[in-house]
């Protein structure tokens, strides 16, 4: 029985989970034999007859998973199982040639540099919908001013286009650290046991070259008897990165839909979803608290890949039964978490009203930079006009009144301050004009 959440199809999208399965594993390292093969024969190294041979046999229906995992239980050696059951299926010389000159890991982080390839080809179109997703609400919600939050506590105004927008750069800058990691890890190695061609000698160059620009895979200049771990450190921190970021979207997401604010709700199919097995009127952003809860996983996977840098010399295998768990978790956990976020902000509901009763709770206290500024302007010194509003506040709120009425009422400061200039309106339609600069810019960005 499957035991991982992933596994049972509780989290992971088909097309990230099916890169990391067994089965796709065992006929990359299938498809990389027979590359070797048929550049060595290319290059005079083995007979054009065993690459043939090698080529038509290397093929998951003939070489099965199952039969190369009953050898791996005698030979307690995945590489050696796998060359064994090409060799015992060859039918002319394939099996005398086969693995020529080869390490095991030439075969399996040449598989893994295909494998990541593909993962982040699966997940980059993922992070551009979600980025497209976000510049469509902040196009719709560039004008909705809101009371904005800092310590938890009601600051000055923002607009949802400019939250959206915020969160749409964040996602851009992740895009760009997503293809650098990509980049890094799109690579293979065909160098020998210790990285310096031994078996083969200086013709081991041009094997490698050929072999992997074949397979579509950048080249290293230099490596072990692995490809170094640093590469992968890099991918991984990458993707907790992006995480974190969706953790924190999440988290405001899950704040806004508290009952004492009510400002957005993430879906919820009304007439079918149930939020509580207790108490039947609960609507709960569980969605969102998924995401926050994997996002702790995927982060945990930081420190393990960082650790695998470290190695003995030319390699030793203790990054092996490490990478086995948190590649493929980083990956499809991640590629899944981007895809649920897009869904929650696609389908994300503003309760205006509460945008609105929100903005209007504090009695006007909001504005108090604003006036400190308009005060500034007029002639007072900063401080002065700093404190003046402080302690107006301050006696505003206890009293439960208008922080502008106190303003008005204030005789020192209707001697400095024109009263008129107050305007509330235009002191949101002034929000507003940034924000629509703010969103149009990152609309003209478009990667």
């Amino acid at each position: 029985m499957p035991v991982s959440p992933i596994d049972y199809g509780r989290y992971g999208h088909p097309d990230m989970v099916t890169v990391f399965e067994e089965e796709h594993r065992h006929s990359l390292w299938l498809s990389i034999e027979a590359a070797v093969a048929e550049v060595q024969a290319e290059m005079n190294l083995i007979p054009k007859e065993a690459a043939e041979d090698i080529r038509k046999t290397a093929k998951p229906d003939i070489v099965t998973l199952e039969r190369t995992m009953e050898i791996e239980k005698r030979t307690r050696h995945d590489v050696v199982a796998l060359f064994e059951a090409i060799a015992e299926k060859c039918k002319g010389p394939g099996a005398r040639w086969i693995h020529y000159g080869l390490t095991s890991n030439d075969i399996k982080d040449t598989a893994l540099g295909l494998q990541l390839k593909a993962a982040f080809e699966i997940l980059m179109p993922e992070i551009n919908i979600l980025c497209e997703t976000l510049i469509k609400r902040a196009k719709e919600t560039q004008d909705l001013i809101a009371v904005g939050r800092s310590h938890g506590q009601h600051a000055v105004p923002i607009t949802y286009g400019i939250r959206f927008t915020v969160w749409l750069e964040e996602f851009r800058r992740h895009n760009d650290r997503i293809l650098s990691a990509k980049e890094t890890t799109g690579v293979g190695k065909i160098s020998g046991a210790t990285g310096s061609h031994a078996a083969i000698g200086p013709s081991g160059f041009d094997i490698q070259k050929r072999v992997l620009e074949n397979l579509g895979l950048n080249v290293p200049i230099a490596t072990t008897q692995i490809i170094q771990r640093d590469r992968l450190a890099e991918a991984i921190t990458a993707l907790a990165n992006l995480a974190s970021s969706i953790d924190k979207i999440a988290t405001d997401l899950r704040n806004l839909q508290r009952t004492e604010i009510a400002e957005t709700y993430e879906p919820f199919a009304k007439g079918k979803q149930v939020g509580s097995s207790a108490m039947p009127h609960k609507r709960n952003p569980v969605t969102c608290e998924k995401l926050s809860g994997l996002a702790r996983i995927v982060r945990s996977l930081v420190p393990p890949a960082l650790e695998n840098v470290v190695s003995w010399e030319e390699r030793d295998i203790s990054h092996s039964s490490t990478e086995r768990f948190i590649i493929p978790q980083a990956f499809i956990l991640t590629d899944y978490m981007v895809r649920e976020l897009s869904r929650v902000i696609e389908g994300l509901t503003i309760d205006t009203k509460a945008v609105d009763r929100n903005l209007n709770l504090s009695n006007d206290s909001i504005m108090s930079e604003y006036v400190v500024t308009l005060l500034t302007k007029a002639g007072l010194e900063r401080p002065k006009a700093h404190e003046k509003l402080r302690a107006l506040s301050n006696s505003a709120q206890a009293a439960g009144t208008s922080l502008l009425d106190a303003v008005r009422n204030d005789t020192a400061l209707a001697s400095i301050l024109d009263i008129e200039k107050l305007k509330l309106e235009e002191y949101y339609n002034n929000i507003r004009e940034v924000s629509r600069r703010i969103v149009r810019e990152a609309e003209s960005r478009k990667h």
